[in-house]
């Protein structure tokens, strides 16, 4: 198991990805392990309504909701580093993305749709997936979605399992990227051997 990090996180970790992909679980998880804040950017914008997320929908429509969205996180991304849990449309913003490029480090939680299906049919409070078949909704929002979550810095895989193991390979792979980032010249440097 990975407790922490070779070297200090020096941006916001956020995790973006599908309802069920784990982002929630696993963030409060790497939280802990690096000693640092957990975030859920849902909470937060619910804070901020005054309600809850499906009542947002319901009241003003999905585009007010994903303005908000847009402005809590950008709020967010201003903070001390900490780990910023983010809802499943999120990333899709062409603003939230360039905000958490700027500022975070993003690792998309990849899981398949089996698992997707099982996690989210325990929980009803999710707006996106009522009004038809759950998994067709979701198969539908992966077809979509995948193409700009895959834009995120890393991908993990989330498997089913226990959670320890996906926390497991998300620090790993920040580890080695932080490792690879590193051992890069800076931008203008002369490598090594090519000086005069």
């Amino acid at each position: 198991m990975i407790t922490t990090l070779h070297r200090p996180l020096p941006r916001t970790l956020v995790l973006v990805g599908l309802m069920g992909a784990g982002k929630t679980a696993v963030g409060k998880r790497a939280a802990a392990r690096l000693g640092l804040d957990f975030v859920d950017a849902d909470h937060e914008i619910e804070t901020a309504a005054g309600c809850t997320i499906p009542d947002i929908f319901e009241r003003y429509g999905e585009p007010a909701f994903r303005d908000l969205e847009r402005r809590v996180i950008a709020r967010l991304m201003h903070d001390p580093v900490q780990v910023l849990s983010t809802g499943g449309g999120a990333f899709m913003d062409p603003q939230t993305r360039a905000v958490i490029a700027e500022f975070g480090l993003s690792v998309w939680l990849k899981a398949e749709l089996s698992v997707l299906a099982a996690r989210t049919a325990k929980r009803s409070n999710r707006p996106l997936l009522r009004g038809g078949d759950p998994k067709e909704l979701l198969a539908q929002l992966m077809e979509r979605r995948h193409p700009v979550y895959a834009l995120a810095d890393l991908t993990v895989e989330s498997r089913d399992g226990p959670v320890e193991e996906t926390v497991d390979r998300v620090l790993a792979a920040i580890d080695a990227h932080l490792a690879a980032t590193a051992a890069e010249p800076a931008p203008g440097s002369t490598p090594l051997g090519q000086m005069d």
